[in-house]
């Protein structure tokens, strides 16, 4: 009996990744949990384990393809003893594929969504009162398609794409059309320019797309607070005394983890998420990490980071920081998040703008400590000084209340006993 073994779902919100390496040839042997794939998606790549044994009788899709589809048979395997007739397989695959739903035609007038917007004769009618999300009230537009008697499945009754009806595919033809996002232009390199070409990954297709629409859809403004950071940095060697006996040391990073979660504790108004027609203000503060790897960033998160202590917010941080350069994240580490905070100040950068984190509403980006003239105690002294500025979502965030965000967030760096408390 031949198993066919398919893309894997890593996340709950995959569709399709890449298959970036073979494990395993065709005619080698595997046990259930043997690693057989790596498999890129846009957030990390992870390794795919075999569930049955046998021996693989065929590889379907070849290392370094993108955009599998996720339920795509990429190989197959023979049983324990079993000869499998590879022309019958392929064969029996060609079948398979010949019989498979055909794909959507592309759509052309008159129907009512047509290629490309300028085809669009008469505008869409969005029903603003009804709840369910703006994408849906897009389709649902587009489509003819009441939504007045659809119960939705989302977040308290909130009417979502699948409780349109739709397939996946007509779904995601007609969102694109519906809504139309510009793309930045391709530009060809010089000519007379020695170069070299460099594929992008998954992880970094899935930044730039990301980014692009941030820019483009979330309205950034920007606020920057100048901190005093000697009393952190006196108050961090005392707490690093106390805590080396068990093996754990605190970065400056993680009080700075800290400050950010208590100070959204303390201005809540920051803590939410722009949801088109509502607003979500969370109860908890979730903090995405930024950590480099090899071809890009990934953010995994810190679960509830104003109930935990500065040394598990350490241990935390430090345990995460490593599976994401060894490529071993889950999806659980890295999904979700209420703000984001990217410190570059290790790169002695003096002060950062960062991009917003879609959904968020919020980011802070760190600057380094520089030592600096500043007024201590009526005089002027040195002092080590740290430019901390955030970017924040304006349709969910207003200035005011950034500000008092912002001054809570420099009250914690100066006065960090207030993080013990």
């Amino acid at each position: 009996m031949t198993i066919e073994l398919k893309m894997p779902a890593l996340s709950p919100t995959m569709e399709k990744g890449t298959l970036a390496k073979w494990l395993v040839k065709k005619g080698d042997s595997v046990r259930s949990g043997d690693l057989i794939a790596e498999i890129e998606t846009d957030k990390a790549t992870m390794e795919f384990e075999a569930v049955d044994e046998g021996i693989i009788a065929e590889i379907l899709i070849e290392e370094g393809t993108d955009d599998v589809a996720v339920g795509t048979v990429i190989a197959r395997l023979a049983e324990e003893g079993e000869q499998v007739d590879v022309a019958f397989e392929a064969a029996q695959s060609e079948s398979l594929l010949a019989t498979a739903e055909p794909a959507p035609a592309p759509l052309t007038a008159p129907a009512p969504v047509m290629d490309t917007p300028a085809q669009i004769s008469e505008p869409i009618s969005i029903d603003d009162n009804a709840k369910a999300s703006p994408l849906a009230k897009r389709i649902a537009a587009a489509e003819g398609i009441s939504l007045s008697s659809i119960a939705g499945s989302g977040p308290n009754g909130r009417i979502v794409k699948a409780d349109l009806g739709l397939s996946a595919a007509r779904s995601n033809t007609i969102a694109s059309t519906a809504q139309p996002t510009a793309s930045a232009p391709a530009y060809e390199p010089p000519a007379d320019v020695p170069h070299e070409t460099i594929k992008l990954s998954s992880m970094r297709k899935t930044i730039a797309r990301r980014l692009t629409e941030s820019k483009q859809n979330v309205p950034h403004f920007y606020l920057t607070v100048r901190c005093q950071l000697d009393a952190l940095l006196k108050q961090r060697g005392e707490l690093n005394e106390g805590l080396a006996s068990r093996g754990v040391k605190l970065s400056v990073n993680d009080m700075l983890i800290k400050a950010l979660a208590l100070a959204m504790t303390e201005v809540p108004d920051v803590n939410v998420q722009f949801g088109g027609d509502q607003l979500y203000r969370f109860d908890r503060v979730d903090i995405s990490m930024a950590v480099a790897i090899d071809g890009g960033l990934i953010t995994p998160v810190i679960r509830d980071v104003g109930a935990l202590s500065l040394s598990a917010v350490a241990t935390q941080s430090k345990s995460l920081a490593e599976k994401a350069r060894t490529g071993k994240l889950m999806p659980e580490d890295y999904q979700g998040g209420t703000a984001s905070i990217s410190n570059l100040g290790m790169f002695g950068i003096d002060e950062m703008f960062p991009v917003i984190n879609p959904p968020q509403a919020l980011i802070m980006g760190i600057g380094a400590g520089i030592e600096q003239p500043w007024k201590i105690d009526g005089k002027i002294g040195l002092a080590t000084i740290l430019a901390a500025t955030a970017s924040f979502d304006h349709r969910a965030i207003d200035g005011s209340t950034a500000a008092q965000f912002m001054a809570a967030f420099r009250d914690l760096i100066e006065n960090p006993l207030r993080m013990l408390a």
